[in-house]
């Protein structure tokens, strides 16, 4: 079913930046080409990139990107219950109903992109079988 894997290209443009490869990845794109689809499924990544042939079956995201969701999730709702609680007279029922849904949309929505994020990071640092690569103007390739 697979088929014969590419050796990587050379001619792709690489991330100047880690941001620049965490953004990448959070778009759910390969954090080394910034082309290729970062997944098959909704977090089952590709083996390797289609485009610049990035072996990525290495990675190990584990449980890293649902805290990053919870975290943002977290963050994004405080204020929303803390405005919900104050300036409104509702039920602790109703709250909850209006709470649970938000943080369900906003987990899954935020949990792709952070494991694409944590993927890119991965790549970017030389993990888990990844090569770490760096433009060559950067000079020790440090940013």
């Amino acid at each position: 079913m697979h088929k014969l894997q590419n050796p990587p290209r050379t001619d792709v443009a690489l991330p100047p930046s880690f941001g620049a490869a965490l953004l990448r990845g959070a778009r759910c794109r390969c954090p080394r080409c910034g082309e290729g689809r970062l997944f098959r499924a909704w977090l089952k990544p590709v083996d390797t990139c289609p485009v610049c042939a990035l072996d990525i079956s290495g990675q190990r995201a584990d449980d890293f990107p649902a805290y990053v969701s919870i975290f943002v999730t977290g963050h994004l709702l405080a204020p929303v219950l803390i405005m919900l609680v104050s300036d409104f007279a509702l039920s602790t029922m109703a709250i909850i109903a209006i709470i649970l849904p938000l943080a369900v949309i906003f987990m899954l929505l935020t949990l792709q992109p952070a494991k694409g994020g944590v993927i890119a990071l991965q790549w970017w640092h030389g993990m888990h079988g990844f090569r770490r690569e760096r433009l060559s103007q950067s000079g020790d390739g440090t940013e």
